[in-house]
């Protein structure tokens, strides 16, 4: 599914506010932009009835490359992860 296939949806589930396709589009966008704006900023997005979106700081490590087999150093970082709530995963689950 593509940011314009919720917007789609989003449209047609809609039709007495007549959100445009266009409009929708623009929502998606402001929505993903905030959830991306708060992750950067070190905060955790929590969305009620489907997860969370956590930050976690993984620590320096050695490695390998796997195709020559050299050690290399890798550095920490920030990853994110997602969470699912209960009620997602019951949903996804059937």
């Amino acid at each position: 599914m593509r940011k314009l296939d919720i917007a789609n949806e989003m449209a047609q589930k809609f039709p007495s506010r007549t959100f445009s396709v266009r409009e929708s589009l623009v929502l998606v966008e402001v929505i993903l932009d905030s959830v991306k704006s708060a992750l950067r900023e070190g905060e955790d997005v929590k969305i009620p009835l489907f997860g969370n979106f956590l930050l976690r700081q993984k620590r320096a490590r050695k490695g390998r490359n796997p195709k020559t087999g050299e050690a290399a150093w890798i550095s920490s970082r920030r990853v994110v992860t997602f969470k699912p709530s209960l009620f997602f995963k019951e949903l996804v689950g059937k």
